[in-house]
């Protein structure tokens, strides 16, 4: 049994060009001619081919794959178990970069899925995007920032506004409780640093008292979050980090 030219290029997925090309450098070429010269394909031919598209889908140049084939001192057992070997690797190296893939995708999901009135209506002249593409490049291979990503993406409008009004009463009665006078150290202001720390773990992610103590550092230290925080009353940027020192304290001891 034999096949023409074309017949092996439609059965094998490769164009006749590349065929005569194989025959030209002397890769694969025919076991027999027909009487005007036309190649023919043997069944070894076929299974040559298939050794050849196998070890160029995986990236070897054509000049080795000649030689891994050529070998005289290669059996075809030793061919299917390196190609084993090869496609084993392969599958690991795909699966690893489809992983990577999924959680690029899960990290580009901003999860504040609403329309730009909606978001007005919600967190009103704040942009809660504002800062996400420098969030994802300091902290977009954490495990905290992957799963504040996956919760983000799950909520509605509603749990939006519940997370808002939440935060908003919180800032008000902190500010109170600075106006006050109440020390940092104080039960009523270490209260509210823990519930500051429990309203990011149940909304965002599990923050530990020393991931908060991290938080606290960088809210005097970042220029931003420090007048965010001021805004609400002078002074409270650092009133609220000594509370959540205080408060890590309370908790550890």
């Amino acid at each position: 049994m034999s096949y023409s030219v074309g017949q092996v290029a439609g059965v094998a997925g490769v164009t006749v060009r590349t065929l005569h090309h194989y025959d030209d450098i002397g890769l694969l070429v025919p076991s027999e001619r027909s009487h005007a010269g036309h190649r023919r394909y043997s069944d070894a031919d076929l299974d040559r081919l298939q050794q050849i598209l196998f070890y160029r889908e995986l990236g070897f140049p054509l000049e080795e794959v000649a030689a891994l084939l050529d070998d005289p001192d290669t059996d075809p057992r030793v061919h299917l178990r390196r190609q084993h070997e090869l496609l084993t690797a392969r599958i690991e190296k795909l699966q690893k970069m489809a992983e990577a893939v999924e959680h690029a995708m899960e990290a580009r999901k901003m999860g504040i899925n609403l329309t730009p009135e909606e978001k007005f209506e919600v967190f009103g002249d704040k942009d809660p995007e504002q800062y996400a593409e420098e969030a994802e490049q300091r902290w977009g291979g954490t495990d905290a920032y992957t799963e504040s990503q996956r919760r983000a993406a799950s909520y509605t409008k509603e749990d939006w506004k519940r997370i808002q009004a939440e935060v908003d009463d919180w800032q008000e009665r902190y500010a109170a409780l600075v106006a006050a006078g109440e020390q940092p150290s104080g039960e009523a202001a270490m209260d509210l640093a823990e519930e500051h720390r429990r309203h990011v773990s149940r909304w965002y992610f599990e923050v530990s008292y020393e991931m908060h103590k991290c938080f606290a550092e960088m809210y005097v230290s970042d220029e931003r979050f420090k007048a965010y925080y001021d805004s609400m009353r002078p002074g409270l940027a650092e009133h609220l980090k000594d509370a959540i020192f205080a408060n890590a304290v309370r908790h550890s001891s």
